[in-house]
């Protein structure tokens, strides 16, 4: 796996402006424990119920998770599901919405009935007729506004209305001529809608009803790809494979297939949402076509890991992409247990949760030695899950002068990670770990015992909620600064 880093620091200066139809996907859960006497079919006895956006509205979920600024236009009906869009889409970060009410309308609303984390049944709710003339030239008129403070446009395309016939091309036409990339997300047989677009997005099935042409093996899918990129004037085409992977097709050279990344998949619902906010992102902030696709695979293959229409963040995006440089030996394993602030805490609060006792230790960890390795095998044994708070390298160098550290950030936690005894690291920037620890809430925080209690960053703060502070007695002799005065006369001997 190539270095994408580079490409998911910088996906929230992407500014995307999405149209398309919105839904509300409803999830009711409940048991089943016995058959109607009515008919052969299970008796639900419904539980709690929850909401979420669906269709662009996922999109637009995706697109807030990446750290995207979004401008999102679409249509709905006067009604309480509409009501429960505007909120969903309210609690957003970075999103504003412009949506249009129209009386009589139906809002697209999924209801999925489930039980024993089986789907029994989905009933569908929703219009399919296009919007009316006023509702879509008002929506053009605020999607055509919003182009100048945008990087990059994003269609939707569920064929419940808003893009419908000739009005695709409106919106596709205005991008354009403003100057922006864009990518459709595209539905139905009539992809002539879709002319002039920077990068479609079809799967396998849309590309051969559009087409007209077979696309059984990859030779034939490659044709067919290229009869759609001739027909619609795109740049670039990218078919989802769905088990295959992807393909990318781009205007001039060859097609580059992408291998699916998934190691397992439990359900597919929006996975096409995440791959064209994660192509809009990433090229609205700057990449190339292939490091998008490279990254909308990636982000595929956690998606449908989850459970109904799941998000990735780029800090998810991130460490998957860091556990796969190290492929799948105990480099991998390792990598895994360096989080991310913002899972390190969701890890922790599921501990909590689970009843698990959680402990919080930290240092620079420079060359590491049996002084550490006893301070880390004691603060296991008092706790269930122990966290370790590992200095950046930009931290050491304030805190031990600019000689150091020997070994950079990710080395250091990687050695940290493949102990037994750790659960979890993770890097920061400041020069305590108090922040970190007010975040992590540690039920155990530990500390060499050349510390006094007093002096202990974090530890009052963590008894105010309950916790405790633990003092490990150090092993005499050893410590890092040691080690390197000991080397400094070896390396300069061996250099005379």
């Amino acid at each position: 796996m190539k270095d994408l880093i580079p490409v998911i620091e910088k996906l929230s200066s992407a500014v995307v402006v999405c149209a398309g139809d919105v839904m509300l996907d409803s999830f009711v859960y409940g048991d089943v424990s016995r058959i109607s006497p009515e008919a052969p079919i299970p008796v639900l006895r419904t539980g709690r119920r929850q909401s979420m956006l669906g269709g662009a509205g996922n999109a637009v979920r995706n697109l807030s998770a990446l750290g995207c600024g979004v401008c999102f236009f679409s249509a709905t009906g006067n009604d309480p599901e509409a009501a429960e869009i505007t909120d969903l889409l309210r609690d957003l970060p970075g999103t504003c919405a412009s949506l249009q009410a129209e009386p009589g309308r139906q809002t697209t609303t999924k209801t999925r009935y489930i039980a024993q984390g089986q789907q029994l049944l989905r009933a569908d709710n929703e219009s399919t007729d296009p919007v009316k003339p006023e509702t879509a030239e008002a929506l053009l008129a605020a999607f055509t506004a919003a182009l100048e403070g945008c990087s990059v446009v994003l269609l939707s395309d569920y064929a419940k209305g808003l893009l419908n016939g000739p009005r695709a091309q409106q919106f596709i036409l205005a991008a354009r001529a403003a100057g922006k990339p864009v990518i459709v997300d595209p539905k139905g047989r009539d992809f002539s809608r879709y002319r002039n677009a920077t990068l479609l997005k079809p799967n396998l099935r849309e590309l051969s009803e559009a087409t007209g042409l077979s696309v059984s093996g990859v030779g034939a899918q490659e044709t067919a790809a290229r009869r759609l990129l001739n027909d619609t004037a795109a740049e670039s085409i990218l078919v989802t494979l769905g088990a295959e992977g992807m393909m990318l097709l781009p205007g001039h050279g060859p097609a580059i297939r992408f291998p699916a990344l998934a190691r397992e998949v439990y359900d597919v619902s929006g996975a096409g949402d995440t791959v064209a906010a994660v192509l809009a992102a990433a090229i609205g902030s700057g990449s190339s076509f292939q490091d998008a696709v490279e990254l909308a695979n990636i982000a595929a293959g956690m998606v449908v890991g989850r459970a109904g229409t799941a998000v990735v963040s780029a800090i998810e995006i991130g460490e998957e992409v860091r556990r796969g440089q190290f492929g799948h030996g105990v480099h991998a394993r390792a990598a895994a247990k360096v989080l991310a602030l913002p899972n390190a805490i969701e890890r922790s609060q599921i501990w909590t949760r689970s009843g698990l006792s959680v402990g919080f230790t930290n240092g620079c960890f420079d060359l590491l030695h049996p002084g550490h390795l006893r301070l880390l095998e004691t603060a296991r044994a008092h706790c269930d899950r122990l966290l370790v708070g590992l200095n950046s390298d930009q931290s050491v160098k304030r805190l031990k002068g600019d000689s150091r550290p020997i070994q950079d950030e990710m080395s250091r936690a990687l050695v940290l990670a493949s102990l037994s005894c750790v659960d979890g690291v993770v890097i920061f920037e400041e020069d305590t770990p108090l922040e970190l620890i007010r975040a992590l809430r540690p039920h155990v925080l530990v500390k060499g015992g050349e510390y006094q209690a007093d002096q202990v960053v974090g530890a009052s703060l963590v008894e105010s909620w309950g916790g405790k502070l633990l003092l490990v007695e150090m092993v005499p002799g050893w410590s890092t600064t040691r080690t390197l005065s000991r080397l400094t006369p070896l390396t300069q001997n061996s250099g005379s």
